[in-house]
């Protein structure tokens, strides 16, 4: 009888970098399983010394948390990576957004602190882009929702169709321009920038199918009491 053949266990990681992301332009329409599979080999490329997972099948640690929907853009995407060397986090900022293609950009690699990322993340402020939809139209859809209690939407998730309050994520929604700008508190499921417009055509029915632009200008720990939203 041969011995079990045991896995190779690997070292533990001797830095962690937390990345700062962006998704702009066409790049917005990247998937989060495109983007992992973008990113992995930009830090090939870049020749930065990852550390690994134990096991039969390694793969590099990487951590990510809350990606932004397909076809949204982001200014604020957060991941956190671990090395098996000490590095100069600019360097590895500029490194990975050369190999990177265009729109996926990065935008801050910094020391990573001792909690999880996705603690830190508690909320997010984003940009709805409505172009050709009447003021009156738009306003009072925003009325209706802001006086709302509660409004049920639905959408596919992962489980299924599941039903949801996308009123009580959201802080705050206004009005700038042709564009709506919404501070929403991430809960589970998640409420989405297409949510909150579901929600407002089914209280006013007038505002009819958009086709917006959805761009999340930050993203971080959320203070309710301000709206204020802090870079993790």
């Amino acid at each position: 009888m041969t011995g079990q053949v045991q896995p190779t266990q690997q070292a533990p990681p001797v830095q962690r970098l937390r990345v700062r992301y962006a998704k702009r332009g066409r790049a917005r329409f990247t998937s989060h399983r495109d983007f992992a599979r973008a990113f992995e080999r930009a830090l090939r490329r870049a020749g930065v010394p990852m550390a690994y997972s134990s096991g039969f099948s390694p793969h590099p640690r990487i951590s990510y948390a809350n990606a932004s929907p397909t076809g949204a853009a982001s200014e604020a995407e957060y991941l956190e990576i671990a090395l098996a060397e000490i590095c100069d986090p600019e360097k590895v900022r500029a490194a990975l957004d050369a190999a990177l293609p265009a729109g996926l950009d990065i935008v801050h690699v910094v020391p990573a602190s001792s909690g999880a990322l996705a603690d830190e993340l508690t909320g997010s402020r984003w940009r709805i882009d409505l172009l050709g939809i009447e003021p009156q139209v738009l306003a009072d859809a925003v009325e209706r929702f802001l006086a709302a209690t509660s409004v049920l939407v639905e959408r596919m998730t992962r489980t299924g169709l599941r039903e949801f309050d996308a009123r009580s994520a959201v802080l705050s929604l206004t009005i700038e321009g042709e564009s709506l700008v919404l501070v929403v508190v991430h809960q589970v499921p998640l409420v989405r920038p297409d949510d909150v417009l579901t929600a407002l055509r089914t209280l006013a029915p007038a505002l009819g199918p958009v086709v917006p632009i959805s761009t999340r200008l930050s993203q971080g720990r959320l203070d309710p009491s301000t709206g204020e939203i802090t870079e993790p």
